[in-house]
Order: C-alpha cells, then sequence, then structure tokens
C-alpha cells in the first residue's frame, strides 16, 4: 500500500508544476503590467515604469518563473498582492474554508440523494419509480444553477421568509446554496450511478450468484454495490474537486465571500500573485483529493492491493 501511495504522490508533482507553467505563462499573455495595476491610471510612465523594474517584470519571461518558482519553494512565500499589499496566501486560507464547507456539504447532500436513487432505478429498470427518476434527472440537471438560486432566495427568503437569502454568518446560511449545489449534482450522480450499476449487474458473476440461490439483496448490495462503487467514487471526487474551484457562480448569486469569487476577481484584474496562489493552492486540494480517491480503491477493490502485493513478492 505504501508502494501504491508513494507512487501516486511522486505524479502528483510533474502535474502540479505543469499547472503553475501554464497558468503563468497565460497570464503573462494578458495586457496590463503590475506598476500600473499598483499605482493606478493616474500615475506617470516613468513611475510604472521604474515600479515595473524594481519586481523583476521587464526581465524575460523564464527568468521571472524561475524566480517565481524559487521564492515559492525555498522561502514558501506565494508573493503579496498588487492590489490590496496582503500576503495572497493569508486572503485564500481566510476564503477556502467556506467554499470546502459549500463543496462537501453539496456533494454531500447529491451524494444522498442521486446515489440511492440511482441503483433502485437500476435494479427496477423500467419501473415507475425507474421513469420517474430518470425525468427528474433529465429536468434538474437541465436548472441553470443561478436560476435555481435565484429562485431559491425568491421562494425560501423573500416569500416564505424561512431561510436567509445572502451572506454567511450561520449555519442556517449554507441551506439555500448547499441546496442549489446539489439538485444539479444529484441529478448527474443519479444518471451515472443508475448506468453503471446496469452494466454491473449484467455482468457474468452476479448471474453465477443468482443461479446458486443467493439472496437478491446479497446480490445487489455485496456483489453488485461494491463493484460498481469504483467509477461512482471517481465520480465523487472530481465532482468535488471542481466544485471546490467551480462554484463561482453560486458565491456571486449568494454573495459569499468565497474562493471563486476571489480567484475571478484576482483574474479579472490580473492580480497575479493572487491568482497563482489560488491557482496553486486549489491544484493541490484537488490532487489531495484525488489521492484519497486512488487509496480508497485499494479498499473497495481488494484486486489493487492484492497487484501490488504479489509485484513486491
Amino acid at each position: 500500500m505504501f508502494k501504491y501511495v508513494a507512487k501516486r504522490i511522486l505524479l502528483l508533482i510533474p502535474i502540479l508544476f505543469m499547472v503553475i507553467f501554464i497558468v503563468y505563462f497565460l497570464l503573462d499573455l494578458a495586457p496590463g503590467n503590475p506598476g500600473q495595476i499598483i499605482l493606478g491610471e493616474t500615475a506617470s510612465i516613468e513611475d510604472i515604469e521604474a515600479l515595473n523594474e524594481q519586481l523583476g517584470y521587464n526581465n524575460p519571461f523564464f527568468v521571472r518563473f524561475f524566480n517565481y518558482i524559487k521564492n515559492l519553494i525555498i522561502n514558501r512565500n506565494f508573493g503579496t498582492s498588487w492590489r490590496t499589499n496582503r500576503d495572497v496566501m493569508t486572503e485564500v486560507l481566510a476564503r477556502f474554508p467556506v467554499t470546502f464547507l459549500l463543496a462537501a456539504f453539496g456533494v454531500l447532500l447529491a451524494t444522498l440523494i442521486g446515489v440511492p436513487i440511482g441503483i433502485v432505478s437500476a435494479v427496477k429498470q423500467y419501473s415507475a419509480v425507474d421513469n420517474i427518476s430518470r425525468v427528474l434527472a433529465m429536468l434538474l440537471a437541465a436548472f441553470p444553477p443561478f436560476w435555481l438560486g435565484m429562485l431559491m432566495i425568491l421562494l425560501f427568503s423573500v416569500k416564505l421568509g424561512w431561510l436567509p437569502p445572502s451572506s454567511i454568518t450561520t449555519p442556517l446560511h449554507y441551506v439555500l446554496p448547499v441546496i442549489t449545489i446539489a439538485i444539479p449534482q444529484a441529478a448527474s450522480l443519479l444518471r451515472f450511478s443508475r448506468s453503471t450499476m446496469l452494466e454491473t449487474i449484467r455482468q457474468d458473476y452476479i448471474r453465477t450468484a443468482r443461479a446458486k440461490g443467493v439472496p437478491e439483496r446479497k446480490v445487489i448490495l455485496r456483489h453488485g454495490l461494491r463493484n460498481a462503487l469504483l467509477p461512482i467514487v471517481t465520480v465523487l471526487g472530481d465532482t468535488f474537486g471542481r466544485l471546490l474551484g467551480g462554484v463561482v457562480i453560486i458565491e456571486a448569486v449568494f454573495a459569499i465571500p468565497g474562493m471563486g469569487q476571489f480567484a475571478l476577481n484576482a483574474i479579472l484584474m490580473k492580480d497575479v500573485p493572487q491568482v497563482m496562489a489560488s491557482v496553486i493552492f486549489l491544484s493541490a486540494v484537488f490532487c489531495l483529493i484525488m489521492l484519497v480517491v486512488d487509496v480508497l480503491y485499494i479498499f473497495i477493490d481488494p484486486r489493487i492491493k492484492s497487484a501490488y502485493s504479489a509485484k513486491k513478492k
């Protein structure tokens, strides 16, 4: 198991490096410079050029990139924001917990709704439950998140007055954005779980188990569900990772000061230190999530563990 995990960790290093290089290169292509952003539009050209020279912005691209990587690795310094003059990692860490909780609760709620209904729908294929769930899944997946969020605010906050409409100050403030995140994700998980379970229960070992007289409940839960979990867990990990950086619309609708809004504003203002810190941090978290998914494979599918044990021998 240690060898399996170590191999996965080593694979993350070049991935993170490539992400950093690509984002840094794309930001370099965008118009604007730090001197203009820091001093403002009213500053003279001489002052702007002097500040750019001081910050090393006039150096060649690869020199600036090497200096950034060196400062990141040796000093563990992500830089200072060009707009706010604050440490960018402090700003990232202040906003990340909100986004993490939104994504975590959204995926959890979507899993509790989508996966069980998808499995039941697959087991009872072409039944009324299957037909209704498939229609609902298609309808819910078609709802745009911003429209769904505004509808939630209009119904539960404006009309009924049950829940707060915006910001994040109490646990109740999480309810509407989490539901807004969970509904389309639950629809996607329902359809994916159904198709995965259908493919699994058509395998020869499922027919063999039924032919041997194994109870249907045991066939589904022990033989079918366990083998269908591998792709489902993969999708859950990928969904969770994508939501960490992809809830910007939800954060905008509910006025939530999270990572999505922070990264979007940094990109629009070309605040390179903020953008780089956001991308590096979110990429590292996403890689860790996928590492956890890879480790879960060992416990879900014993064949992976036995394969590495056999190589060790």
